[in-house]
């Protein structure tokens, strides 16, 4: 049994036995590096049912009985509130001799659970940015951690491939373009459209001043300038299906889509589906027409049609225009029955969406919910802080967001620099190829991005993201490559000494390599990948330190050797385990 396990399993008996407590979870921790044991209970949350003449005794009596009860544990002492328990070295001797021929520690074995998990979701009139970086890392990752789990995962995107946003890059190309093509003037075809989104954006205030400067309202200038009223036009004709337009509609958002697959690509994020709001969102007019037939929508009377969630601590909600135009949340609404139509076997559905957008899910889960889609109760809201460079705040529109290749390509070449200058480097001159910088530039962005809880806002330092000293990608990295050439040099691992009085060095690495499995098993809890990421940097911290302490391969003993050889070997398959489930490739050289 393993021994947190065992641990609550004792202490249940103990606490039933001695003090007629039922406790349904007893919070069980490693202790922490200031205080010696390696497992602590925490007692505080029995103290209230305990009379206060016995609590003096309580903490005392407690560890005695664990002590007598397991063959694990051989000693305790008492802190405050906390009970450290000392474990048996037999035991972690044990439990790695068991794992050193499991690839898959930590893991899950497949279930029949199919989750849907939704990320990315760029528009086609901008190309990705540093915000679509950090929800394409979490996606991707989460992904991963829900498969580690034992899940089967749909990765998939709803492409916003229509609306005005649209419609303003369609209008300034036709403008402006004179016919050039992303070919025509060497520009990756998402970056090239984006410039026009920009463009329009430019052209639409400089004709707003006009039209306030003559005396018109803000808010009505802005919808009344020429180049606003013929993106609105151009958006009416996509809806009627004219050719014209719609064939612009479709070139454009190639030139888009083959953009998008290069970051993707350079990113090594995938997906097993694409969906198109030119499509859904059909399907979510005929919901909203169920929805009024089941009086559980409204119109009122310039035909626009409403939800009232006002009894769900909400308020009403737009579904459809007056002219009959549909909202995000029609195509989010259609989007979501065709992906469980997609998918009957469905367990739930996960949306990657930054933060900005809670009361947007909140509002989508009430309304499939009252429209009678059971599965709704499965629907779960990523919900993610946003990234900002030292730099300040990104705009779209007036072009100050980070493109997400040029963020990459940058740091390449900031990686390339800064190991070139490196005294090693030179005197070794053992040079990297492009690919081994670019997985090191990729380690960094991805380990800083996936470091930082989901739900905190990141300030996004490339310098910070590649120090080789630091909680960084790059730091990682170097440990694995430092492992692997110690693990190059192994003939053969002897068997383990069940006997061997271990250091309190190795200790520390067994113990954090026993944690793995309840640290996948948080994760997918959690939906954060930073619970993986943190820690593999103390996994990788307490190594280093054991590396430099100890000889490995050249110990003082046959014995000494077998294990720090086999601690070495599932650190390094950690490492692999762990950075493959935040998407970081790792280096054979640094």
């Amino acid at each position: 049994m393993e021994i947190k396990s065992e641990i609550s399993s004792l202490a249940s008996r103990f606490l039933a036995l001695n003090y007629s407590l039922e406790v349904d979870q007893i919070e069980i921790q490693n202790t922490k590096k200031d205080f010696k044991g390696d497992i602590t209970i925490v007692l505080f949350p029995f103290y209230k049912e305990i009379k206060k003449d016995l609590i003096s005794e309580f903490g005392k009596s407690f560890g005695e009985n664990l002590v007598k009860s397991s063959d694990n544990i051989s000693g305790f002492n008492i802190q405050g509130g906390f009970l450290n328990l000392d474990v048996e070295d037999s035991y972690y001797l044990k439990f790695i001799d068991s794992i050193k021929n499991n690839k898959n520690f930590g893991k899950v074995e497949q279930s029949d659970e199919t989750y849907i998990v939704e990320f990315s979701s760029p528009n086609t009139n901008k190309p990705l940015h540093l915000g679509h970086i950090r929800n394409n890392l979490l996606g991707y990752s989460i992904a991963k951690i829900l498969e580690a789990n034992g899940k089967r995962v749909k990765k998939v995107q709803i492409i916003n491939d229509r609306g005005i946003h649209i419609c303003k890059s369609i209008i300034s190309w036709k403008l402006y373009a004179n016919g050039a093509t992303p070919e025509s003037e060497n520009i990756k075809g998402d970056k090239f459209v984006g410039e026009y989104y920009i463009m329009f954006d430019k052209v639409h205030k400089e004709q707003m001043k006009i039209l306030i400067d003559s005396g018109m309202d803000k808010d009505l200038a802005s919808e009344n300038t020429s180049i606003m009223k013929a993106a609105k036009e151009e958006l009416s004709k996509w809806e009627s299906n004219v050719k014209e337009t719609r064939e612009v509609w479709k070139m454009m958002n190639d030139w888009v889509y083959k953009g998008f697959e290069k970051t993707y690509n350079l990113l090594g994020v995938s997906f097993d589906k694409n969906y198109y709001e030119s499509e859904t969102y059909l399907l979510g007019k005929n919901i909203i027409e169920e929805g009024l037939q089941k009086n559980i929508l409204y119109k009122r009377q310039d035909s626009s049609v409403w939800i009232n969630l006002d009894n769900e601590g909400l308020d009403e909600k737009l579904l459809l225009r007056s002219d009959g135009t549909s909202v995000y949340m029609t195509q989010d609404l259609g989007t979501a029955v065709q992906r469980i139509s997609d998918n009957s076997d469905a367990r739930g559905m996960i949306y990657t969406v930054g933060n900005e957008q809670d009361y947007h899910f909140k509002v989508l889960f009430k309304i499939l919910k009252r429209l009678g889609y059971q599965w709704a109760d499965n629907l779960f809201h990523l919900s993610y802080g946003m990234v900002d460079l030292p730099s300040g705040k990104m705009k779209s529109r007036e072009g100050t967001v980070v493109d997400a290749d040029d963020l990459i390509y940058n740091l390449i070449d900031s990686v390339k620099l800064t190991t070139e200058s490196l005294e090693k480097f030179q005197s070794t001159n053992d040079e990297l190829d492009h690919d081994e910088y670019k997985k090191i530039a990729l380690g960094a962005l991805k380990y800083y991005i996936l470091k930082v809880d989901p739900k905190k806002n990141i300030l996004f330092n490339p310098d910070e993201s590649i120090d080789l000293t630091g909680n960084t990608g790059p730091f990682i990295q170097y440990a694995y490559v430092r492992i692997q050439s110690i693990l190059k040099k192994v003939n053969k691992v002897v068997s383990i000494d069940h006997d061997y009085k271990l250091s309190s060095k190795e200790k520390d690495v067994l113990i954090l390599i026993h944690e793995y499995p309840s640290i996948l098993i948080n994760s997918y809890k959690d939906l954060s990948p930073a619970i993986i990421a943190n820690y593999l940097y103390e996994l990788v911290k307490s190594f280093n330190s054991f590396y430099q302490n100890h000889h490995i391969l050249n110990s003082e003993s046959k014995e000494s050797s077998s294990i720090r050889i086999s601690i070495s070997i599932k650190t390094s398959s950690i490492i692999e385990s762990a950075c493959d489930l935040l998407g970081i490739d790792l280096p054979k050289k640094m």
